[in-house]
């Protein structure tokens, strides 16, 4: 199981982190993919840029084509 955060960019990779928005368990079937939608939404309108495999689980939720349909309207 892993834990999707927020985190600066020059933290280390098992550093500290800002917050924990989601986790994900790829070992359940289907996968599991739990995100805090709005927490993750203020996170990208703030400019956060997520890694290949967050994006991944994001627009698997969704939550990137809401965030692209906002970022059109402003």
């Amino acid at each position: 199981m892993y834990r999707l955060v927020v985190a600066d960019i020059r933290a280390p990779r098992d550093g500290a982190f800002i917050e924990v928005i989601g986790h994900y368990n790829p070992l359940t079937d289907p996968e599991t993919v739990v995100i805090e939608e709005e927490k993750a939404l203020q996170w990208l309108r703030q400019g956060a840029k997520p890694t290949q495999t967050a994006s991944r689980l994001l627009s698997k939720m969704g939550i990137m084509d809401k965030f692209k349909k906002v970022k059109e309207i402003t």
